[in-house]
């Protein structure tokens, strides 16, 4: 089409208006119907004269190639210009736009143009060292634009675009380069990868611990493995040196206590079939070190003993040398700093192959761990030190271990005296004591004739408290021996009841004193509080090293609470320690072992782990107690024969569920009346359990088996396997118990895969030997079921894998581990203390057990620690305390697995409005509200849309995510309504409101953009006309007048 044939497209009654050569009379004969077809044809051809500003790509790639030969058409009104340009975005959140092609737009009609998309090397080929790589590269989008002349990228009047998908690495072709690169560039690019090629980073000195790990004593230690050496030069010398080793290794090492059996572990090199091999370090029940080498053939594996005795509670320095045949272990302490020595020549070979098998710090599958610390732990592959100057490791000078004890000692013999004096004054007391006549008058001549404060409380004044509980307990038992760990319970109830009635974090610091004594008397409970008070910052001076230092004293004794908060430290790599999955392992792996021998034996000091959010009102509505209405309820419909309501009622008794007390004895009556009167099979089952293990009733195993046959025939999948379970102990009736467990595995019974993989791993299934492989394939399945014990079997493999079948996994063992661990009832009883807390409105005490969870990384304590701190009800927390604690926790939050959506929202407001120090993140914030937008969260859909609406352009990598990479060039209006349809079409219905005003709104200012114009002519036509027709009316009306005369 031609300019010179635009015209003729208007009718010429419409040209006439233009042009102004319309007459009144030709205005009033002209009906109705004929104005408004003449007023459709000009708005019909304003609509064609707007529409010749167009662009579009015809053929543009899927995927980015080189040398594509693309197809654009063009047109346009006024002279412009068409530009094709690359939009690339990085998976840093960054963009970039490239301009490939620019040439002219003349006026007429719409024309193709041909050209060769040229775009860059390093997004269609290869990298070769001359074309760079671009591995961070997540999308690109062709986009073609008519831009009039003169102007910049604000005023495009038409564009298009298309996705382009960039090619995976070795699916792109080589370039060919045509060109000769100059030498010197040339060198310069290849060099990096020259060099990567040539000498690699190698692991010639490995730092197998670089900080500090409790030993409990027990079967956990440090799993590490080696890996060949990438270099052939170093690998060839690695194993030709395996019959001639020239290594050393050096080990930290802090004994509490000699070992329970005759040996303990050290440090062992464990190979693939299961053997110590070179080299093997124990520590006997005398204090000896045993030091073990192997030969070639394991069988001619010898040892020899240290001359010299490990000290206990003192830091030394092992070292252990291996020249050829001859091996030499040194030690030096803390306090004598003398070098002890043994030389020790073997008669055969001693070889060492350090990617052979696993190595182990502290205790292991075979052998139980020394009872104390391991500081850094460091193997030289290919050399010897000298013996240097003693130097103690920054991190072991940091913690200070030694001066705490030192400390504790002091504060220990103190009290020892104070107790001794106040035993012997409530001896005086008792009535029915007699003593001589010398001893009467000796404490005569010795008492004061005048009251005076005694110096060591006046010294000291927080240990006033130390001494009154001391004092108290003493005349409480009639000066009988009191130990001193009573006292440290009594004052970290004394401690817990004080935080209980506080209203303000202000103090915390005066209270924490009596924390650390309590602490220092063995109350590890009191250490562990102490630790999170230090990590958190509540209340207290934030000091991350000496949180870590009672975290590790609490974690030694065995706390369990203490073990999962050095897990989480590790796993994270929290307060500058390094992230190390392994020594993480060995934390959770010791507390999940203990979750599932605690659910074996459950105590009124445990609970069931419920992961509550305090933002679910619905969940927090259901939690009752036993006078509760709901709870009474439940009793009712249960007295009526309800069985849901009657398993309900015997769980929340068994487990401690729901804010209900654990009463075995109670839950067992409830399931014997599901079992005997309502003939419920759960129940049935339930009851032939607890009849099994004697739990909260009298030992019956015949009448067990009876309920449990009675379950299992109304097809109850659990009764299977505990009838199976009964043929293996009982009966020894290995078949049959297989049987069943087969046919309850088919069913899905976790218990019933964990069975089957433990008779195959222990050789005891029928008919077949011990299988490894076939053990490990049902703890997978027993794991992903849920199963507690599944998950810790599971992830014990992968930490050391199956050579041959199945490889070393340590980050997943870990998280096996983790949730295991998290399962743990002593979890659940400090949770459950938080909930009531809560709901007794006591929110400082609440924050306080949330926090000790919290810092165990327990993700919905550490959501509810944020909560806390946002809603900080009653203003315990100071404003700034309170921001950063929100910004903390919800911060970890987002971290875990599975957070919940309103996490994002919150951490995606604070980076909006950017507190304090921070600045505004808008990127972050948007990356955020998109997390919980892709988790269907309305608000998610509705903040985007805010964003947008506030003029901030949405990353694409965002859109992209979203699914709505099409629109990152669209009109902003059609983004923000696209955003506000989803949040209304989301499944919750409180949003739908909010969303569709949202939405209403945008369709408002859209109509008002766009038909503004109009509204204007239409306004200012009625002005002009307004007199003519208020003419014509006078003139209707003076007609009717007329005629009416």
């Amino acid at each position: 089409m031609t300019s010179g044939s635009q015209g003729s497209l208007f009718h010429p009654c419409s040209l006439h208006i233009l042009n102004g050569k319309i007459n009144e009379s030709t205005l009033w004969s002209m009906d109705f119907h004929t104005v408004y077809k003449y007023i459709c044809h000009l708005c019909l051809g304003v609509q064609i004269v707007w529409a010749l500003d167009e662009v579009r790509l015809l053929n543009p790639p899927e995927e980015a190639e080189p040398d594509h030969v693309l197809d654009v058409l063009y047109s346009c009104d006024q002279p412009a210009t068409v530009q094709l340009d690359c939009v690339v975005s990085f998976e840093t959140g960054a963009t970039s736009t490239l301009m490939l092609r620019r040439w002219r737009c003349v006026p007429g009609e719409p024309r193709i143009r041909t050209l060769r998309l040229n775009l860059p090397d390093w997004l269609v080929y290869r990298a070769d060292g001359i074309v760079p790589d671009s591995h961070w590269v997540l999308s690109c989008i062709l986009r073609a634009s008519v831009r009039a002349s003169g102007s910049d990228e604000g005023s495009i009047v038409a564009e298009d675009a298309a996705a382009v998908e960039p090619k995976a690495f070795f699916s792109r072709p080589v370039k060919q380069h045509q060109v000769c690169v100059a030498w010197g560039t040339q060198m310069l690019q290849l060099t990096p990868r020259f060099l990567e090629k040539q000498c690699p980073l190698e692991e010639e000195t490995a730092h197998l611990l670089s900080s500090i790990y409790a030993s409990t004593g027990e079967e956990f230690g440090i799993t590490k493995t080696l890996r060949p050496y990438r270099s052939e030069v170093l690998e060839y010398l690695r194993v030709k040196s395996t019959s001639f080793p020239w290594c050393m290794f050096s080990i930290w090492l802090f004994v509490t206590g000699y070992c329970q059996q005759s040996l303990c572990g050290v440090f062992q090199h464990i190979n693939n079939g299961n053997s110590y091999i070179t080299p093997t370090l124990l520590l006997t029940d005398k204090g000896l070190l045993h030091i073990q080498m192997s030969a070639e053939s394991v069988e001619e594996s010898s040892a020899f003993l240290s001359p010299f005795k490990v000290p206990l509670n003192e830091w030394c320095q092992l070292g252990v040398s291996l020249h050829g045949t001859s091996v030499t272990v040194t030690m030096v302490c803390e306090e004598e700093r003398t070098v002890k020595y043994a030389q020790h020549i073997f008669r055969h070979t001693v070889v060492l192959d350090d990617t052979e098998g696993y190595f182990v710090i502290g205790g292991g599958k075979y052998v139980q761990g020394v009872e104390g610390y391991f500081g850094p732990v460091v193997y030289y592959r290919n050399r010897i030190l000298p013996q240097s100057e003693f130097a103690v490791p920054d991190v072991i000078r940091s913690v200070n271990l030694t001066g705490w004890l030192q400390t504790c000692d002091d504060f220990r013999r103190d009290m020892a005296v104070k107790m001794s004096g106040y035993s012997r004054k409530a001896k005086e007391m008792e009535p029915d004591t007699c003593f001589h006549v010398f001893y009467q008058w000796t404490v005569k001549e010795r008492a004061p004739s005048h009251p005076q404060c005694q110096l060591w409380e006046a010294a000291l004044p927080h240990r006033k408290h130390a001494a009154k509980l001391a004092k108290l307990l003493a005349f409480k038992n009639g000066g009988r021996a009191v130990g001193l760990p009573a006292v440290g319970r009594a004052l970290y109830s004394l401690s817990l009841h004080k935080l209980g009635r506080v209203s303000s974090t202000g103090v915390v610091s005066r209270i924490l004193p009596l924390l650390l004594q309590a602490g220092c008397l063995a109350d590890n409970q009191a250490l562990h509080m102490s630790s999170v008070l230090y990590s958190s910052g509540l209340g207290v001076e934030k000091q991350p090293i000496k949180a870590w230092l009672l975290a590790l004293l609490a974690a030694q004794k065995d706390d369990r609470l203490a073990l999962l908060h050095l897990g989480h430290l590790h796993h994270q790599g929290l307060h500058g320690l390094p992230a190390d999955t392994d020594v993480a392992y060995a934390y959770y792996a010791n507390i999940a072992k203990q979750t599932y021998l605690d659910r074996l034996d459950p105590t009124p000091q445990q609970a069931f782990v419920e992961a509550i959010y305090l933002n679910n009102d619905e969940v927090l509505n259901l939690q009752t107690k036993e006078d509760h209405h709901i709870f009474q309820w439940l009793k009712l419909q249960a007295r009526r024969g309800a069985t849901e309501a009657e398993q309900a009622i015997a769980r929340m008794l068994f487990w401690g569920q729901q804010g209900v007390s654990s009463n075995i004895q109670e839950a067992a009556r409830h399931y014997r009346r599901g079992a005997v009167q309502w003939k419920d099979p759960v129940s049935m089952y339930d009851y032939g359990i607890v009849l099994l293990k004697g739990q909260g009733v009298q030992q019956d195993i015949p009448k067990a088996i009876t309920f449990l046959k009675k379950a299992m025939d109304q097809g109850f999948v659990p009764a299977i396997n505990a009838l199976a379970w009964y043929y293996e102990q009982y009966e020894k009736d290995f078949v049959q118990a297989v049987q069943l467990w087969e046919k309850a595995d088919l069913l899905g019974c976790p218990e019933a895969a964990l069975n089957l993989g433990v008779l195959y791993s222990q050789g005891h299934y029928p008919g077949r030997a011990a299988n490894q492989y076939m053990a490990y394939r049902h703890y997978l399945r027993s794991a992903e079921r849920g199963h507690i014990r599944g998950a810790v079997l599971l992830a014990d493999i992968w930490t050391t894998g199956i050579p041959g079948l199945v490889n070393r996994h340590p980050s997943d063992a870990v998280l096996w581990a983790k949730w295991a661990a998290e399962q743990n009832g002593y979890l659940g009883s400090i949770l459950r203390k938080s909930l009531n807390a809560y709901l007794e409105s006591n929110m400082l005490s609440s924050l306080l057990h949330y926090l000790m969870a919290a810092e165990a990384g327990f993700a919905p304590a550490q959501f509810n620690v944020a909560y806390l701190c946002e809603e900080n009800t009653g203003g315990y927390l100071d404003p700034a305390d309170a921001l950063r604690c929100m910004w903390r926790y919800y911060n970890l939050t987002i971290l875990s697995q599975s957070p919940d959506t309103y996490a994002f929202i919150r951490m995606g407001d604070l980076l909006y409005e950017g507190h304090g120090d921070r600045q505004k993140d808008l990127f972050s914030a948007a990356q955020m509200y998109k997390l919980a937008a892709l988790r269907n969260d309305p608000q998610g859909w509705y903040n985007l849309g805010l964003l947008a609406e506030e003029g901030y352009r949405l990353p694409l990598s965002v859109l992209i995510e979203l699914g709505l990479s099409q629109l990152y060039f669209a009109d902003n209006g059609l983004l923000r309504s696209t955003l506000y349809t989803r949040c209304r079409d989301s499944e919750d219905t409180d949003s739908f409101l909010p969303c569709s005003l949202a939405l209403f709104n945008v369709y408002l200012k859209s109509f008002q953009a766009e038909y503004s114009a109009a509204i204007k002519i239409s306004t200012a036509v009625a002005v002009v006309a307004a007199p003519t027709v208020f003419v014509i009316i006078l003139r209707v009306l003076r007609r009717r007048v007329q005629s009416l005369d």
